[in-house]
C-alpha cells in the first residue's frame, strides 16, 4: 500500500483528522486529479466536474482538521475513492 492510499484511508476513516500531514493531503488531492494553485499560504484545489473549491492552509506541518473533513466530504460525495487510476 502506497503513501497516497494510506492517506486516503486515514482521511476516509475520520478517526484522526488532526494528525493528517498537510503535504500528504495535497499529494492525495493531486493524485485524485485536482489542479493546485498556490496564493501565499493558500493551496487552492479545483477539478472539472467538482462544484466545490478546496482552499487549504497548513497548521505547522499538519492539515487543519476541519479542512480534512471538507476533503473527506468531497471524496465521498463524488465517489472518488476508487478513481486514483483514472486520468
Amino acid at each position: 500500500m502506497g503513501k497516497t492510499e494510506r492517506t486516503l484511508l486515514q482521511v476516509l476513516r475520520g478517526a484522526s483528522d488532526e494528525n493528517v500531514s498537510f503535504a500528504d493531503l495535497c499529494a492525495l488531492l493531486k493524485h485524485l486529479g485536482f489542479d493546485q494553485r498556490i496564493r501565499g499560504s493558500h493551496h487552492i484545489f479545483t477539478k472539472q466536474g467538482i462544484l466545490e473549491i478546496l482552499n487549504l492552509q497548513p497548521k505547522g506541518a499538519k492539515a487543519k482538521p476541519y479542512q480534512v473533513k471538507q476533503v473527506r466530504q468531497i471524496i465521498v460525495r463524488y465517489k472518488m475513492a476508487g478513481e486514483s487510476d483514472e486520468q
